[in-house]
């Protein structure tokens, strides 16, 4: 397996891989990671779709990419995905996949239409005084210690940022920032989260720092993740022969090691309640879902909250899959999985959906987003950051364009909420979310958006809220060594890979569904040698072009000579400008706006 760019390798097609008639492959997990291996299997490695077997535990494929209607309590979305123009191997996936609404297009021209004709920015990035415009008005406002602490951030090596926090390594005066408001909720960061993984995302985005504070570098689906991105996706294997094998418990896979290499031989799971196995030979791939942010979820509606008892630490069946996977290894070639679900007390937050439909309550929202949500168009633009919650529940809320289900009611629309902290008492309700009710969690939000506080409970009635607490959604953040993720196919690997947000695979950043799609691509690349590159993660970090414009827009559209430089640093600008006058270092500089 090899990386490259540019169109001579995204448009070839590759030759059929060698003995791949003869193989079969099984995908534990039918998550966008094992979908994704699927897809490349069939189109890239040319494998018969009768030889591909999908094993899901549950009766829905998607994994953490969900969105269902419960008829008796409402509609559910655990999460949402945001995109970017440069996640290559996501749309070098979809460019493939048809559109289930529209005849003779791809999911990635329906989507690419889309965006063009409704882009994405947001009208108010956060709010104060329930209600009320915080006028971020698209500034960072970061001092000069973390700026300087950012710039080394991200020129530290990440072997250098191996367990630490992104605390160790940033001013506490960074805490304050809007650049660590806009970050922490739009990424949902914590003190306590990776510094590496910081890094990562700093270098993986660098060319989106201006379209940071009002979203406009993002693009989104038009329905949820599950209709406009799982179903199409599905739909494509099944017309490929693909089976999807629904009620598959895989508790273990078991693996021999023998002069120098480590094969995959048996594959133990139940079904119906019984323990079944499946034996496997070297021509038997196989692609393992280690680890799942969305395990354990807790969900609770409108009169109830999440009945979180059962919740323990490094509980939950992918962590247990895992463990018994990682016990295997010879020299921790198969992760740590304990590194990332050892403490749910850091690893935790709370979403909920509130479906909404009161005339009041819609005019509230649109004096706060300008915009109507019924027109079918972008609404909020992104979350809303309750900015006098940080000290509270931390809330953010968004309305993507509605419908955002198929089968919504049509004067109904979606409000998704989610809360970083849920230990510490509302700014209204007055105790800990993840204790609440989905009606008491829209009273919290319906205060936050200016309802009145004695009409609030007449409102929360007429709305309908589902909850949902994920104790280990941000475990992918844990401070980590490199080691503690297993490669996406381990050193002597014959027959098997890993796949999803606990495989590691260079530079690219975890919690995006464009890491999910990398690893099954670069797992059938290469275990099938396919003679194609993957495509490198988008190389902004090295472009000066884009560096140089992250600088202007970090400091807020200031030239160096409006920064509050020392005058050692004055004289250092001033010998800069005379070397490289004349240059086309010169024209780059003043086309960033860094010089006039």
């Amino acid at each position: 397996m090899y990386y490259g760019s540019g169109t001579y390798e995204a448009f070839a097609r590759p030759e059929k891989p060698e003995g791949v008639d003869k193989k079969s492959a099984y995908i534990i997990g039918t998550g966008l990671a094992g979908l994704s291996a699927a897809f490349y299997l069939v189109r890239d490695g040319q494998m018969k779709g009768e030889h591909i077997h999908l094993l899901e535990k549950l009766d829905l494929a998607g994994g953490s990419c969900d969105g269902r209607k419960d008829v008796t309590k409402g509609f559910y979305m655990r999460g949402g995905r945001e995109m970017d123009n440069h996640f290559e191997c996501m749309w070098d996936m979809f460019r493939s996949v048809p559109s289930i609404e529209t005849p003779n297009v791809s999911v990635l021209d329906e989507y690419y239409w889309l965006n063009k004709h409704d882009p994405n920015y947001s009208l108010c990035r956060a709010t104060i005084n329930c209600g009320e415009d915080a006028h971020t008005d698209k500034m960072f406002k970061l001092d000069r210690k973390s700026a300087i602490a950012l710039s080394k951030l991200f020129i530290t090596p990440e072997k250098d940022l191996e367990n630490k926090k992104i605390s160790d390594v940033l001013p506490d005066s960074f805490w304050e920032t809007n650049f660590w408001l806009y970050w922490q909720t739009m990424f949902a960061f914590q003190k306590w989260s990776s510094a590496l993984e910081m890094k990562r995302y700093l270098c993986r985005y660098v060319h989106h720092i201006d379209g940071l504070p009002d979203f406009s570098a993002l693009r989104f689906t038009k329905y949820n993740q599950y209709e406009s991105m799982i179903l199409p996706l599905t739909k494509y294997l099944e017309s490929n022969g693909v089976k999807i094998e629904y009620g598959i418990d895989v508790k273990n896979v078991i693996f021999e090691s023998k002069q120098n290499k480590k094969v995959a031989t048996q594959i133990i799971y139940e079904n119906n309640g019984q323990e079944k196995t499946i034996d496997l030979i070297e021509d038997d791939l196989v692609f393992i879902t280690n680890g799942c942010c969305t395990d354990t979820s807790c969900y609770g509606d409108q009169n109830n909250a999440p009945d979180l008892s059962k919740i323990k630490n490094g509980n939950g069946e992918s962590w247990d899959l895992w463990k018994n996977i990682a016990s295997q290894a010879s020299n921790g070639e198969f992760g740590n999985p304990d590194k990332f679900c050892g403490n749910v007390d850091l690893t935790n937050w709370m979403s909920a959906t509130i479906e909404v439909s009161d005339e009041n309550i819609i005019k509230h929202i649109i004096n706060i987003c300008k915009r109507d949500p019924r027109k079918g168009k972008v609404t909020t633009g992104g979350i809303v950051t309750v900015k006098d919650s940080t000290e509270n529940w931390y809330l953010s809320w968004t309305i993507n364009r509605q419908p955002q289900f198929k089968s919504q009611n049509k004067n109904s629309i979606l409000v998704w909420v989610y809360a970083l902290n849920t230990t510490k008492p509302g700014n209204f309700i007055k105790k800990a979310i993840k204790t609440c009710t989905g009606k008491e969690i829209c009273e919290e939000w319906l205060y936050h958006i200016g309802i009145p506080t004695n009409e609030i409970e007449k409102y929360a009635d007429k709305c309908n809220t589902t909850t949902c607490y994920m104790p280990y959604i941000n475990a992918f953040f844990q401070p980590r060594e490199e080691k503690d993720r297993p490669l996406v196919v381990p050193k002597e690997s014959i027959n098997f890979a890993f796949v999803g947000q606990f495989a590691e695979t260079p530079r690219d950043t975890i919690f995006t569904t464009e890491y999910s799609i990398r690893t099954g691509m670069e797992a059938v690349y290469t275990l099938l040698k396919v003679d194609r590159a993957v495509p490198e993660v988008w190389g902004s970090k090295y472009d000066v072009r884009e560096l140089l414009k992250a600088c202007y827009y970090a400091v807020d559209k200031k030239s160096v000579d409006e920064l509050p430089l020392t005058f050692a640093e004055k004289q250092a600008i001033k010998i800069v400008e005379k070397k490289i006058k004349g240059t086309d270092l010169e024209i780059l500089f003043k086309k960033s706006g860094l010089f006039k």
